[in-house]
């Protein structure tokens, strides 16, 4: 059965409270679209409205906590615990209608991740993670899939905005694509740790994500049984984050180490 605790049930009803902004205005017209690091970095009302909604239950049931959320709410605290918001993951998806996006919330105590939830409003998917008491998407318990080759390995990515890290990315791309079955780019970080997590992907990498992105799914992969790496840049560009089961992490960390 699922773990129960305080803390994860609350992140549950906050990813859901956001979820429900998210698809009341999900194939409508877009409003109050804006830019943030580059022209193709946006952010529009939908995602407003979300970390409105879940900011506003996280405050209002735990005041003394400090909360980091993507669009700009941020408060300090003095409880020893902190969430960490991404209201939509996968804004571009959202506004091009494409139907895959997702709500992460995560919360740290002095001791590190303690719960982990992204949830998914379209398939009405919830994942969560509690630490030291495993992974879960509903009643299943997840584990991380463990393919006998990287030959065999389905692996994710994304790609960042801005243009010269994306030129770098390439060259990982070509270094990692014939060693592997196939790479996937879904456009969602957090919704494809949670898919590693699942066992939907086998790996997953990305360069330059903000600790919102990664923080809850984060706990899912590691809590299913895989590793998380964080891999910092030779060249001072953005960190990679690389996620999967431990030994084909480190295969893949192999290929990728040229070019981080």
């Amino acid at each position: 059965m699922p773990p129960s605790d305080p803390l994860l049930d609350l992140a549950v009803r906050a990813a859901r409270a956001g979820g429900v902004e998210l698809t009341d205005r999900f194939g409508a017209p877009a409003t109050g679209i804006s830019r943030k690091s580059s022209p193709t970095d946006l952010v529009s009302d939908a995602d407003r409205a979300s970390e409105s909604a879940i900011v506003g239950m996280l405050r209002a049931e735990r005041p003394d906590d400090a909360v980091i959320a993507e669009e700009g709410a941020a408060s300090g605290g003095n409880s020893g615990v902190r969430w960490l918001v991404d209201p939509l993951d996968g804004t571009t998806n959202y506004l091009w209608g494409i139907p895959q996006w997702c709500v992460s919330v995560a919360a740290h105590d002095r001791a590190g991740a303690r719960v982990g939830v992204v949830h998914d409003p379209l398939r009405d998917e919830t994942f969560t993670a509690l630490r030291g008491a495993g992974a879960w998407h509903g009643e299943r318990r997840l584990e991380v899939r463990r393919p006998p080759a990287i030959a065999e390995a389905l692996v994710g990515t994304g790609f960042n905005y801005a243009r010269e890290e994306r030129a770098r990315q390439a060259a990982r791309l070509r270094a990692l694509l014939p060693a592997v079955r196939d790479l996937r780019r879904l456009g969602a970080a957090a919704l494809d740790l949670a898919w590693v997590a699942a066992g939907r992907l086998d790996a997953y990498f990305e360069t330059g994500l903000a600790p919102w992105d990664w923080a809850a799914g984060d706990l899912l992969v590691r809590e299913a049984g895989g590793v998380v790496h964080e891999i910092d840049s030779h060249d001072g560009g953005p960190s990679l984050i690389l996620a999967g089961p431990g030994d084909l992490a480190t295969t893949i960390a192999g290929l990728l180490k040229d070019d981080v």
